[in-house]
């Protein structure tokens, strides 16, 4: 047995951050009740109702405002995922220590919190198929640690880490965690629009397959790029940070409808690019899909 000599204190502060998070996005969807009806469920608008004047978005009372805080959470999350292991380079602290601290709060924060939100921020598929709909958040789930396992061995010290095998674990859990703010979006009284309860239940319809099979591309071997080191690294053309200034535009403005589109689109730009080249291209891989 070797007694660990020494811990990085910063970044394993930004990593229990991260763990921090998904704990209080599991308390945030655990308040939510089991459906009692196929009813898209309505919330209030958020109120000042402090003389500090902070907004009351902790408000145990309403599912609505408890699924898109779960959701938030996990996007915060991924800010601290994002820099800790940049923090520990920058420090020059990186470890085994680190990298396995890293694996077991991905696994709450973006495998276990995720997948319960699912089943909390879907109450019409929830009531009408309450089984499948557990199936489905325990396979991603499982999926989730798989992946992460997957990733702790396979990955080496000399990675260049610029591209991962199969979708990792933060961008998969961004699916479920943007559609929870699209919900808010859709559910809050201050909507006026007449297509918002068709498109909420269409949505809840789609909603679990799409996190099934986005289980299934964290499992696979489909190559996706790994967004913040290659954004940080290198130099970028001017169009694509023009781009990157509109796409954090339209996120200010309408979250919650810019949010999944951009999550949802890069999910499945892995496999679409993949079958590309395969199949039109004629550019087989190496490696198996699974």
């Amino acid at each position: 047995m070797h007694r660990l000599p020494a811990v990085a204190v910063l970044p394993t502060l930004f990593t229990l951050g991260n763990l921090i998070c998904g704990f209080f996005a599991i308390v945030a969807a655990s308040r939510v009740g089991a459906p009692t009806s196929a009813a898209v469920p309505t919330t209030v608008a958020i109120q000042a109702n402090v003389p500090t004047g902070m907004f009351n978005i902790f408000d145990k009372t309403d599912p609505v405002h408890n699924c898109m805080l779960a959701g938030s959470l996990i996007f915060l999350a991924m800010i601290f995922d994002a820099l800790d292991g940049h923090v520990a380079r920058l420090a020059k602290s990186s470890s085994n220590f680190g990298a396995e601290l890293d694996s077991l709060c991905d696994l709450v924060t973006f495998g276990v919190a995720p997948a319960f939100l699912l089943v909390k921020m879907c109450p019409g598929f929830t009531f009408n198929h309450s089984k499948l709909v557990w199936i489905i958040a325990a396979a991603y789930a499982c999926c989730a640690a798989l992946r992460l396992a997957r990733f702790n061995v396979e990955t080496d010290d000399d990675d260049d880490h610029l591209n991962f095998s199969g979708l990792p674990s933060p961008a998969a859990a961004s699916v479920p965690a943007s559609f929870a703010i699209l919900f808010y979006a859709l559910r809050v009284d201050t909507n006026t629009y007449d297509y918002a309860e068709t498109f909420d239940n269409i949505v809840q319809t789609v909603l679990p397959f799409l996190v099934f099979v986005v289980a299934l591309l964290m499992v696979s071997r489909i190559p996706f790029p790994h967004v913040v080191n290659q954004f940080f690294r290198g130099q970028r053309s001017f169009g694509h940070l023009v781009g990157v200034v509109f796409a954090l535009a339209a996120v200010m403005v309408v979250p919650g409808y810019v949010l999944p589109l951009l999550c949802v689109g890069f999910a499945l730009s892995g496999p679409i690019r993949y079958a590309w080249q395969e199949w039109f291209q004629r550019r087989p891989h190496d490696e198996p899909l699974f």
